[in-house]
């Protein structure tokens, strides 16, 4: 087993310890096949935890997004997000007018990786999610077969608030939802409001009535 490997298992093995991280495959079975999860935004943490609550034979993939500035700011940050979790770095600014952002998720997809990605494009702290943006009807458009899966973090914004480096013991859950795809004739404002709405359904009946 190499060193990255073994990092993984710890890693999941920490992260459930800590959270108790439960999967709830409430609209899909987890399938080996593949798939972009979209899920809400609240903490560095949530990525860590989707994939935690992945099986195992799934991780390998599964492609978390992290943006390149905040993890790879240290080389340890760098080794556990390319190694370990093989993730896909995105820049939060343009450096060029002509950049497209979305070429290393249309580079992964076309490979045959699934994604897990936060359509919100930053943290909220707490509450409903903010307005998707487009990235993610614009992949949906490119890759119509691959499956899209709505998933609520629940309670992460409590282990990892806004601003904390140091995990809080907290139970959470990632709850996944039904496929979904870009319908005939839909518009991009349309698509996005009802992908928004798909992962606040998967939200908990006791969280959705606070």
């Amino acid at each position: 087993m190499s060193p990255a490997d073994f990092a993984g298992l710890f890693l999941s093995f920490l992260a459930r310890l800590i959270t108790g991280t439960q999967g709830h495959w409430k609209g899909c079975p987890p399938t080996a096949e593949q798939r972009i999860y979209f899920a809400n935004h609240q903490s560095h943490f949530d990525w860590v935890l989707i994939w935690a609550a992945l099986p195992r034979e799934l991780r390998a993939q599964t492609r978390p997004i992290a943006a390149r500035d905040y993890w790879t700011s240290s080389p340890l940050k760098k080794w556990l997000t390319s190694e370990v979790f093989n993730a896909i770095y995105v820049s939060r600014t343009r450096s060029s007018p002509d950049e497209d952002p979305l070429e290393p998720l249309v580079e992964a997809l076309s490979n045959g990786d699934s994604l897990v990605i936060f359509p919100e494009g930053t943290r909220s702290n707490k509450g409903d999610p903010q307005a998707f943006k487009a990235g993610l009807y614009h992949l949906a458009e490119q890759f119509p077969d691959v499956r899209l899966i709505p998933t609520w973090i629940d309670n992460v914004q409590r282990v990892m608030p806004k601003g904390e480096v140091v995990p809080v013991p907290i139970l959470c859950t990632v709850t996944f939802g039904e496929p979904m795809q870009i319908e005939s004739g839909e518009d991009k404002r349309a698509f996005l409001e009802r992908a928004r709405a798909a992962v606040m359904k998967q939200r908990p009946v006791q969280e959705r009535a606070q």
